[in-house]
């Protein structure tokens, strides 16, 4: 079965009649009866222990959906899962002591499942394809890289400069990202060597911006956007599974229960997400990718400034 044939098997169902749809509704309205039915019964043991530690049936369905909603634009188009998720967790009441472990665990999880997903769904292959596997590798490299050099530097450099040069280059992704829509750019190395050391250096020593610098420099260095996307899952996977393991030996707690009710919505999300990957057309990838990534460096400016 060549690529034609494939894409017009895979986009022959639409998309809210597919399996995975039914099945995703399906198991986000067994949790909705789970958590009715322990409103209903606030006695019961597990209920009990939950609302001990300050969880009501309302938050923890929210925590839910958040992390399924922030987690399927994320796995969808490379960025905005933790810079979307953080600042509405804490809007909900939780310490950033306790968010920033739980994301990152829940980031770990769905980061590896969605390479798995997209690498099922044909948007990558990083078996066959040496293009992709170099720039994954090369890409999780730079994060330990880039996180070290961000500890060693954090002191000297001006965050306030910092973030609003981080803002700037998104920006100019985004733009260029639009700019070749419709044009095949040659694959360069050392463009995304660039961009992705960036990235990693950016996230040590502020937190963020990691997803739309990467996905985004990647597009603008050759790569085509799916590969893009499922690229940045892995190399954020791996970033994420650095810092968690930073966070342990450092004696800090992870909230264990926002962890879970996390990483339940955003595995939810995946199959979803990279689903939505393959049936889109490259071109209208690349241009969401665009059109997101300048929202994301606009925004980041605003913050910065």
């Amino acid at each position: 079965m060549n690529d034609q044939t494939m894409e017009y098997a895979v986009c022959a169902v639409p998309m809210w009649r597919s399996k995975r749809v039914l099945l995703v509704t399906a198991a986000v309205t067994a949790c909705g009866a789970a958590l009715l039915a322990w409103h209903a019964a606030p006695g019961a043991l597990p209920a009990h222990w939950l609302s001990t530690r300050g969880w009501s049936p309302g938050l923890a369905f929210a925590v839910l959906m958040l992390g399924l909603a922030c987690e399927y634009v994320d796995s969808s188009l490379g960025m905005g899962y933790g810079t979307t998720l953080t600042p509405l967790l804490l809007l909900l009441g939780f310490e950033p002591l306790s968010v920033v472990p739980a994301v990152l665990c829940s980031e770990l999880l769905t980061g590896v499942s969605a390479v798995l997903m997209h690498q099922r769904d044909g948007n990558v292959d990083l078996r066959g394809d040496r293009e992709a596997r170099g720039a994954a590798l090369t890409l999780s490299v730079l994060s330990t890289a880039g996180a070290v050099a961000a500890v060693v530097c954090a002191v000297r450099v001006s965050k306030a400069v910092l973030g609003n040069a981080i803002a700037v280059i998104i920006i100019a992704m985004g733009v260029i990202t639009l700019a070749t829509v419709r044009r095949r750019i040659a694959y360069r190395r050392w463009l995304m060597v660039l961009f992705g050391g960036a990235a990693a250096f950016n996230k040590g020593l502020s937190g963020g911006g990691y997803g739309p610098l990467v996905t985004a420099g990647q597009v603008v260095s050759g790569l085509a956007p799916r590969k893009a996307v499922a690229i940045t899952s892995l190399a954020e996977a791996f970033t994420c599974l650095v810092s968690v393991i930073a966070y342990v030996m450092l004696g800090t707690h992870v909230d264990v229960v926002l962890a879970v009710f996390l990483c339940a919505g955003a595995l939810m999300s995946v199959p979803l997400a990279t689903m939505t990957v393959r049936r889109m057309p490259e071109s209208g990838m690349r241009a969401v990718v665009g059109i997101v990534t300048c929202g994301l460096g606009a925004l980041a400016l605003y913050k910065a400034l």
